[in-house]
């Protein structure tokens, strides 16, 4: 499951990404180290990176975000105009749809995630739907589609017949939400090119394939959008009259991930050995949480070390007396939302790779030799 570590400087002279694991190369894809989430925000280098195409080279100075389509009075704002307008800041978790792919069996395609596609930062940024009210959007509008300046032929099948930009639409109701943000601030400073400068919008509550880096076209339209990423690739399939029918992806799942232990880490016997993790949701709220170290049969309250904040993760822990005997262990979490609804103990094949949110088997081992060591 290990990867290569990235460490380099990029052509900003910027250092980023030390102590992330690469997935992919080119395009850049790069995984947190979940096991260190040791701060409720995730420091900017080491929030997680995924990227479809080579990232863009855009200009502060000639800069500008299109806002048009099904509007009365279409826009073209400039980067500095865009920071001149009222400015709102929230906290949110992102995660990437196929986060913990790695967990599948058997191993399926795509970039092959452990449990570090998913970090949580702050966000500071003009609220789209303030963008959307200034430009006058239409009332038959019923998507919003945003697009990047990312741009390239995707591998996957079927291919488009030529190069396309990455693009996700949002309902109208998700877009006029208040949370929704275009943001130009990460953490309280400029946008890194890696995570979308200069602008990028943040959908909280929805995976992160909504959250497009490079933010430089948001259109209304009177349609639904049926773009290749919407149908081909960030699908699923849902029933509909009896019927199976693609759907895109959207809101995020409850979820809960074992941060520490490590996969396949080594404990001493006989110990209190503190577990520890985080759980989210999308556009519900997480209430309580329990482990299993004896592979599910049974279930120990654990504690919340952050408080209730929507979209936003929860990390959690709980003090586990390790057992005597030397072996294999599996611990498992899972979380509950306010609805009572319990995080699942298998994946949903009708979600294919995407979606892993079920309770995720975190094998350790427990080794009398560590007794002398701890």
């Amino acid at each position: 499951m290990e990867g290569s570590k990235a460490n380099y400087i990029d052509n900003t002279n910027q250092i980023f990404s030390a102590g992330l694991t690469i997935r992919q190369k080119e395009p850049k894809n790069l995984e947190a180290p979940f096991d260190r989430i040791d701060s409720y925000l995730t420091p900017t280098e080491l929030f997680y990176i995924r990227s479809h195409f080579l990232i863009p080279n855009l200009d502060r100075a000639s800069y500008k975000l299109r806002i048009d389509g099904a509007v009365r009075s279409p826009l073209a704002l400039s980067y500095e105009e865009l920071r001149n307008m009222p400015s709102e800041t929230r906290v949110a978790t992102l995660e990437c749809a196929g986060n913990s792919r790695v967990f599948l069996v058997p191993q399926v395609q795509g970039a092959q995630w452990e449990l570090g596609a998913v970090s949580n930062a702050e966000w500071t940024g003009v609220p789209l739907r303030a963008l959307l009210d200034r430009a006058g959007l239409a009332e038959d509008a019923c998507e919003i589609v945003l697009e990047g300046a990312d741009r390239g032929t995707p591998k996957e099948e079927p291919v488009p017949p030529m190069p396309i930009s990455y693009t996700w639409s949002l309902s109208r109701t998700k877009a006029l939400r208040s949370e929704v943000l275009i943001a130009y601030q990460m953490n309280g400073r400029e946008l890194p090119r890696d995570h979308g400068f200069p602008v990028r919008a943040i959908v909280p509550g929805h995976y992160g394939m909504a959250s497009v880096k490079w933010l430089t076209g948001i259109q209304a339209v009177r349609e639904p959008f049926h773009g290749y990423w919407q149908t081909t690739d960030y699908a699923y399939w849902a029933m509909t009259e009896g019927q199976p029918v693609r759907r895109a992806l959207g809101e995020m799942q409850l979820k809960s991930q074992i941060a520490r232990p490590r996969v396949y880490e080594t404990l001493a016997p006989n110990r209190v050995y503190t577990i520890s993790g985080a759980a989210w949701a999308g556009e519900t709220d997480v209430t309580a949480i329990a482990v299993s170290t004896d592979g599910g049969r049974i279930w120990t309250p654990a504690e919340f070390i952050d408080p209730m904040r929507r979209h936003a993760w929860r990390r959690w822990k709980l003090d586990w007396l390790t057992p005597n005997e030397p072996g294999q262990y599996t611990l498992l979490a899972r979380a509950m939302d306010t609805a009572g609804v319990m995080q699942p103990d298998k994946h949903d094949r009708n979600y294919g790779t995407y979606v892993i949110n079920h309770s995720l088997p975190i094998e350790v081992f427990i080794d009398e030799s560590r007794r002398s060591q701890s």
